[in-house]
This record gives C-alpha cells, sequence and structure tokens, in this order.
C-alpha cells in the first residue's frame, strides 16, 4: 500500500502538461505551499518503505517556489489525485519497487511462521534440554510432535500462499478494465480570461460543469430535512429552480433547495412507498408524475400558488410500478414500467390515458421491470430494465409481440449471457446525445453500452467499486456532456467515475444510515442531490478548496469486493424476491380490504382514467385524492 499511495504524486492524464505543474498542482495540493495530508502520508509511507529510492515522491520544487503571479488552473491538479485504487503501475521504477516490497512481505512472512516454530516445545532453534538422555518413549514423543508441527507449518504455508494469492488476484481486479486520464479539457484561468473578452461565454457554464477538478472537489452544502422516511426519488425541474422528492411516508414535497426550504408538501396518494416523483416538462411545474409499491400511477395537479389541487391515477399495474420515463419533448404523454412486465404509454389528453405498449417476456416468461427510460435523440425509442440480465430496447413504431417479442435489439455483458446467477438490472439511462446507454446490476458492476451497436453487441467501458445488493439502486450520467458516471452504494459512499477511463475520480460519503440510492445531477449547475435511508436530501456542490482525498477507497472497494462474492455463494439459492414481495402485499392488503367492506365503499370516487388494462384489485385507496398543502 505504502508504494500504491505513493503514485498519487506521480501526474494523472494530462498533467505533464508544462501548464499543470506550473499552475493547477500548487493550488490542489497545498492552500499555502504545504502538501496535502495525503501526499504528505503517501510520500511518508514510501520512504519509509523505500529508504533507497531518494525521495522519489517528494513535491517539486517548483510546487514550493511558485510565483504569487503564475496562473493557477482548478482542473490541472489530478496530476496530484492519482488514486492507486485506479491506477495500473508505471515504468520499470514502480515494478521494481513492487518486486522489492513482495520480497520483503514474503520475508517477514517466512520470519513469522519460524518464530511460531521457535515457541513451541520441543521447537527447533534452542533444541531440548536433556532431550537425549529421556529414552526411548521421549524420542516418539518428540517425533510425534514434530510430525504435527510439520503439518501445522505446512496448512499456515498453504494458508498464506492462498491468502497471496487471492491478495494477487484482488488486485488484478482492481486494476483491470481501466484506462488512462485524458488531459484536464476545461483550464480556469484561461476560460475566465476568454469569458472577460467574450470568447465561448455561451459554452462557459457547460464546460465548468463538466470539468473533472470541479467534481473532484464536491462537498456536502447542505440538507433538505421535512420527510419522515426513506426518500426515494429526487428530479429536479426543467429550468432548476425546483426540486421533488417522495419517500416511504407516502407524500411529496416541492423544494426550494437554494435557500433550504420547503415550498409545498402534499399527500400523494398512494398506500405504499413512492418511488418516483417527476415534473412533466413544459407543463409550467404544474404537473407531477408519480408511482409507487402500490402499482399505481397517478399524476398530481399543481397550481402556481403553491397548493396542490388534486391526485388522479391514470394507471394501475399488478405490481410495483418503480420507474416513470419522460418524453422530453411533451408535457403530457410518458412511460411507466412494473413488476407486472407491462410497459404502459400514458397520454393525459385521452379519455383513458394508459396504453399497454408491451409485455417484457424473454421466451414465454415475463421479465418484472425496475426501470424504464426514453432515449432522448430518439423519442420514439426506450429501454427497459429488470428481473434478468439484458437491456432491451423497443421503438414504439415497430411492437409486434409476435415477432422476437417486439423487440429491436438487446444488450448483456458477454459473461452475464449464460450466468447461472440470478442478476437484474436495478436502473438504466441514456446519455444527454442517446448515443450510450448505462446500466447497473444488482450485485454486480456498472456496463456502458453503445445504443447504435446491433444487437447482442457487448459492453464499452465497465465501473467497479461499488456494492448494489440491500435496495433498488439508482445509476447517472454526471456533466453537460454525460462526461462522469455516478452511483451510490451499500457501503453508504457515492462513486463518480470518468466515463472514459473508468478511473474513479471522487469518493465521499453520501448516507449515515448505509445506503445511497437516489442520484440527481443539477440540469444546469455543477452540483448533485442525494438520498438514501436517511431521512433527509443532501445538497452538494464544488467548493471545497482541496480535491476529496480518496482515502481509505482501495479498501472499501476490496471489502465490497469481498462481501459480493461471498453473498454470491451463500444466498445463490435464495427465495425470489417477486414471491417475496407478493406474500407481503398480500398480508398488509387484508386489513384495508376489511375495513372498506365494511364501510361499504364509501368515500371512494370513482374517478380513475385507468385504461381497460389496468387491475383495479391491487388498488387500495381512492383514485381521486383532493390534496391540502402544508
Amino acid at each position: 500500500m505504502a508504494d500504491a499511495d505513493s503514485k498519487s504524486s506521480i501526474p494523472n492524464g494530462g498533467a505533464e502538461d508544462p501548464e499543470d505543474r506550473g499552475g493547477e498542482g500548487d493550488s490542489s495540493s497545498a492552500a499555502d505551499g504545504q502538501p496535502c495530508p495525503d501526499t504528505a502520508a503517501a510520500a511518508n509511507s514510501s520512504s519509509a518503505t523505500e529508504s533507497g529510492d531518494g525521495g522519489e515522491d517528494k513535491p517539486m520544487p517548483e510546487a514550493e517556489h511558485k510565483d504569487e503571479d503564475e496562473e493557477t488552473d482548478a482542473d490541472s491538479m489530478d496530476g496530484l489525485l492519482l488514486y492507486p485504487v485506479t491506477e495500473e503501475e508505471e515504468g520499470g521504477a514502480s515494478e521494481e519497487r513492487g518486486r522489492r516490497e513482495r520480497a520483503k512481505e514474503e520475508g517477514s512472512g517466512g520470519t513469522k511462521r519460524t518464530a511460531r516454530k521457535r515457541n513451541r516445545p520441543g521447537g527447533g532453534g534452542g533444541g531440548g534440554r536433556g532431550g537425549s538422555s529421556r529414552g526411548g518413549s521421549s524420542g516418539t514423543r518428540r517425533h510425534s510432535s514434530s510430525s504435527d508441527e510439520d503439518e501445522e507449518d505446512n496448512e499456515e504455508d498453504n494458508e498464506g500462499l492462498e491468502e497471496d494469492q487471492d491478495e494477487q488476484a484482488m488486485e488484478e481486479w482492481l486494476g483491470a478494465e481501466v484506462h488512462e486520464l485524458s488531459v484536464p479539457a476545461w483550464r480556469a484561468v484561461p476560460s475566465l480570461r476568454a469569458r472577460e473578452i467574450g470568447w465561448g461565454s455561451g459554452q462557459f457554464v457547460r464546460r465548468v460543469c463538466g470539468a473533472r477538478g470541479l467534481v473532484q472537489r464536491l462537498e456536502l452544502q447542505g440538507r433538505l430535512e421535512r420527510h419522515t422516511g426513506c426518500v426515494n426519488t429526487l428530479h429536479f425541474n426543467p429550468s432548476g429552480t425546483r426540486l421533488a422528492s417522495g419517500s416511504d411516508d407516502l407524500r411529496v414535497v416541492i423544494w426550494d433547495w437554494a435557500k433550504l426550504r420547503a415550498e409545498l408538501e402534499f399527500d400523494s396518494g398512494h398506500k405504499s412507498n413512492v418511488f418516483q416523483a417527476k415534473f412533466l416538462p413544459h407543463s409550467g411545474d404544474t404537473t407531477l408524475a408519480m408511482c409507487a409499491r402500490d402499482g399505481q400511477v397517478r399524476v398530481a395537479e399543481l397550481s402556481a400558488t403553491q397548493r396542490c389541487k388534486n391526485t388522479k391515477r391514470v394507471a394501475q399495474h399488478k405490481g410495483a410500478a418503480h420507474k416513470l420515463a419522460l418524453d422530453p419533448d411533451s408535457r403530457c404523454s410518458f412511460l411507466s414500467a412494473g413488476e407486472d412486465a407491462v410497459v404502459f404509454g400514458i397520454d393525459l389528453y385521452l379519455d383513458r390515458p394508459a396504453n399497454k405498449l408491451v409485455v417484457v417476456k424473454e421466451g414465454d416468461k415475463k421479465v418484472g421491470l425496475y426501470t424504464i427510460f426514453v432515449n432522448p435523440a430518439n423519442t420514439h425509442q426506450f429501454a427497459v430494465g429488470g428481473r434478468d440480465q439484458y437491456v432491451r430496447i423497443y421503438d414504439r413504431r415497430k411492437i409486434n409481440e409476435s415477432n422476437n417479442n417486439g423487440v429491436l435489439k438487446k444488450f448483456c455483458p458477454s459473461h452475464l449471457v449464460n450466468s447461472e446467477s440470478k442478476t437484474n438490472i436495478t436502473c438504466l439511462v441514456y446519455s444527454h446525445d442517446g448515443t450510450e446507454l448505462l446500466a447497473s446490476y444488482n450485485d454486480e458492476d456498472i456496463y456502458l453500452f453503445d445504443a447504435n451497436h446491433s444487437d447482442g453487441a457487448d459492453y464499452r467501458r465497465r465501473y467497479k467499486g461499488h456494492r448494489n445488493n440491500a435496495t433498488v439502486k439508482g445509476v447517472n450520467f454526471y456533466g453537460p456532456c454525460s462526461e462522469f458516471v455516478v452511483s451510490g452504494s451499500d457501503c453508504g459512499h457515492i462513486y463518480l467515475w470518468d466515463k472514459n477511463s473508468a478511473r474513479i475520480v471522487q469518493f465521499i460519503e453520501g448516507d449515515i444510515g448505509g445506503v445511497v440510492n437516489c442520484l440527481e445531477p443539477h440540469p444546469h449547475l455543477p452540483g448533485l442531490a442525494t438520498s438514501g435511508l436517511d431521512h433527509d436530501v443532501k445538497l452538494w456542490a464544488p467548493t471545497a478548496e482541496v480535491p476529496t482525498s480518496l482515502k481509505g477507497l482501495k479498501e472499501v472497494m476490496k471489502k465490497n469486493k469481498r462481501e459480493r462474492d461471498e453473498d454470491s455463494v451463500r444466498h445463490g439459492d435464495q427465495y425470489d424476491t417477486q414471491l417475496l414481495w407478493f406474500l407481503m402485499r398480500h398480508m398488509r392488503n387484508r386489513r384495508p380490504q376489511r375495513a372498506r367492506r365494511g364501510e361499504g365503499g364509501e368515500g371512494d370516487t370513482d374517478e380513475s382514467w385507468s385504461s381497460a388494462d389496468s387491475s383495479d384489485e391491487e388498488d387500495g385507496g381512492p383514485d381521486h385524492v383532493q390534496c391540502m398543502s402544508s
């Protein structure tokens, strides 16, 4: 580890650029000419382990005696952020240091084993006092004891060898399928000067939002506290001035996030955990679509005076409805997907808004759905993922279920095609231009596909290190041009990968409760909203003076990988989640059904817009709910 950490001072990607060394490298590593704690610790650790390397990782003299008028660059500080957990060994010197460290570790292990032998009764090294005078029985016992010790030594040697092999395999896994970081595309001082004289001012904000240096400076700005349950969904309105959140407490809150206060809070009308709440585009922030574990898809009508007029049910799935997909060009239409394998197309201008588009199947077996997303560049196409390993793409104009079950094309990582493990897709999203698809797999990694490739094409990039097991985890692109990939994790951290290199560039603790589920980038500013098992919403912005330290990342990544491997063996034959959900739902709905029978149905106004394809048997409450603002 000492050797790996010492590489953090080696320039990353474009940090070899003279402008990087002379500019931003100083400001990122030290505010007053002092190296950041992680860099200093890595240098001390390296010098203690490799006493003969001559201080290879000491800060450059130019950094200590920088001229005050020299240009600084927020992004060029990547040279000090070559985090060892995501980088390969570089050069012969690094290889030589690695060999010396491995030899030292092997020697240390041998020394410990020899010491254990000496400490045993009758062990070698000191001889047994009077051993030769104790007769044949003593010699027999000594011979038997010696044989037992030899067996123990062999077992210890085998265990040590297995540990070394496991560690080597883990290191290979960490370094596999990653690439070199590119030269930073945005530089602070030149960009500011160009904006001052009117050059490229229209693209300034977009370039800032996609700057790696600012991503590495994300830190917590504030918390939005109003919910009394886990926050399952976050969504900014198109202008980015409001944020909607939905929770297990069945309520939806509209936030003025800049002022850290709630503008509107209302009852969603759902009877179980709210999974999605989204502003419809071009609606003036007056229409909010929602879905939940009860399978209902509802629409809330909001007024300009910060109140909710009512909510209406527009569709009903026969299982939990996890996600909605908005049409970026329409103010009245969107899609919903449920665990019943059904995709509804919903048009609010129709008398019966819900239209069943497709039932997703693999062969004759239905595939329950967890996620759906519309291609922003071609709104006729949408992608779905759920209770198997395939990303499926459909075209609304060409759905023919008698021909390949209506699928236009589907993607899957090649090693998962015939996998015996029950792999699920918990979330997928299109990139900003619709050319790429990002899919997060349950207790597996995140994969990037080229949406324009032919049917059956393999993935292009793989993002690893996090853990996606305990909940239905989200994933998203970050940056105006989808420059980064962001995901939560069961370990409670937020991970950001550089999309092209698949290297982790940001790693921050995001949830005290231990799981981060939702990650919503701001549509126009360099910021991020997240939520998880905690009952609040956290806001992040790039305001840190120095980049976030990735200290401990390597250990967390290894821990996540080991736990994932252990669970895959331990729970290989676990109950299907659909069966468990069915039993829980049946028990929960027994009481409301008895209550409705006792009330004779009074209070249920049947104003549902659901189509004949919807299932009313799952509904546990009224279709039309009058909302009261808080």
